[in-house]
């Protein structure tokens, strides 16, 4: 009996922790606080959602780098292009990897941004932000 009970508890547990991650979706869009910090051009408030490392690209130009690495290039991106606004147009994924694009305005010049987001140590993570210009 004892070891029957310790397999209900054990199978309860696994099931679980299998679903954290899609129990986390179901009222809680990681994305809006993102999309907030893009849209301030606050490169210091979306870091925190950086994975300690991650890929940024900008104008084709890619770097894998370190969390305060990639702080820094959106920091210098921020500066020469202002967001004014940004809209996600479009969101897909599964419970441990998701992905967003919108449309950036930021200094005059209208940018699609791709986010990349997984999910890591029970919190979701930036893994991969790319930012190009709409011709």
């Amino acid at each position: 009996m004892r070891h029957c009970i310790t397999g209900i508890f054990t199978a309860v547990a696994m099931i679980l922790s299998t679903n954290a991650a899609e129990a986390q979706d179901n009222g809680y869009d990681v994305f809006n606080p993102i999309a907030k910090y893009i849209t301030q051009g606050d490169a210091e408030k979306l870091s925190a959602w950086f994975s300690d490392n991650l890929e940024v690209t900008i104008f084709s130009d890619s770097n894998d780098s370190s969390r305060n690495q990639a702080r820094e290039i959106l920091k210098s991106f921020f500066r020469s292009y202002t967001p004014r606004s940004f809209n996600i147009t479009h969101k897909a994924g599964r419970s441990n990897m998701k992905y967003a694009l919108g449309t950036l305005n930021a200094g005059g010049e209208l940018f699609v941004v791709t986010i990349f987001v997984g999910y890591n140590d029970s919190s979701y993570k930036i893994q991969h932000i790319k930012i190009e210009r709409i011709n």
